[in-house]
């Protein structure tokens, strides 16, 4: 989408895609409309048996509370593929937990799903209202995305491009999917600046470095906010998310530089080359 309000993304018309981890975004665009609204307070130590003493909702959205994810077991990949029903969440809590914890909160960096669970019950819990509720009243409606929505059932996944959903239950996913098309999955990024206040959004987007280049990526630096990767594809600043699950990726990300927002999805669980598609687009080349 350029600074016009066209649309720029892999021209997949109407088919919907799973977006993965492009939820986070949402996630955290939730959480600092709540605190905006003195519902919640992002820096406030929570009370959370999962979480270590300390710990805030703001480090669960930026990685930074020192869980570890659940993407590391092998039993977690091995029952997704053998197409077997979710675990009960107290059972992944505990798989995931039996893990050392990486670090204290607030002193390190690392990717936590886990966390971003802990961060949607949270809010649900602060706005009495289910994530699903939150994303059609507070994100779809606002932004007019007829087609995002959370997914909840496999038969919410059976609708979606790629023959290999149907075999997937989102349950899979513990901090919940949302689905849509590409192109409403650019709108929803680029409206994410309206729908927040300012001193949110520049919380939100502001970046914290973790590192250079990443192989077969186009990150030379590469860091992350609130709900949001963000550093620079060679001379190209960027903010978005990307995201992959069994089957497939994606990647949605803005340039502020260009005004351009742009999304890709891909077949194949690498976000790589969905990344190296938005890059050429973002930048206008």
């Amino acid at each position: 989408m350029d600074r016009d309000g066209r649309c720029q993304t892999d021209q997949s018309g109407a088919r919907l895609f799973p977006y993965w981890s492009f939820t986070k975004p949402v996630i955290a665009a939730l959480a600092l409309m709540l605190e905006s609204e003195k519902r919640l307070d992002l820096d406030a130590p929570l009370d959370l048996p999962e979480l270590v003493a300390g710990g805030t909702l703001a480090q669960l959205l930026e990685h930074s509370a020192g869980l570890p994810d659940y993407g590391t077991l092998p039993a977690y990949h091995a029952d997704v593929a053998a197409g077997r029903t979710p675990w009960p969440r107290d059972l992944l809590v505990a798989r995931t937990l039996a893990q050392p914890a990486p670090f204290p909160p607030g002193e390190g960096w690392r990717y936590s799903n886990l966390g971003y669970m802990l961060a949607r019950e949270v809010i649900e819990g602060a706005a009495g209202r289910s994530l699903a509720e939150l994303v059609q009243e507070r994100i779809a409606a606002p932004l007019g995305l007829e087609n995002v929505r959370l997914a909840q059932t496999p038969a919410d996944f059976a609708a979606l491009h790629w023959p290999e959903a149907r075999d997937y239950h989102p349950g899979w996913v513990y901090h919940r999917t949302l689905i849509g098309t590409a192109g409403d999955a650019a709108r929803l990024l680029h409206g994410l600046r309206g729908l927040l206040p300012k001193a949110a959004f520049a919380r939100m987007t502001a970046c914290r470095e973790l590192g250079g280049a990443l192989p077969d990526r186009p990150w030379t630096r590469h860091g992350y906010g609130l709900g949001l990767m963000c550093g620079d594809w060679g001379d190209t600043r960027v903010f978005g998310h990307s995201g992959a699950g069994p089957f497939s990726s994606n990647a949605v990300y803005h340039c502020p530089e260009t005004g351009r927002t742009a999304a890709a999805f891909t077949h194949g669980p690498f976000e790589g080359p969905a990344e190296q598609v938005v890059a050429k687009l973002v930048a206008g080349r």
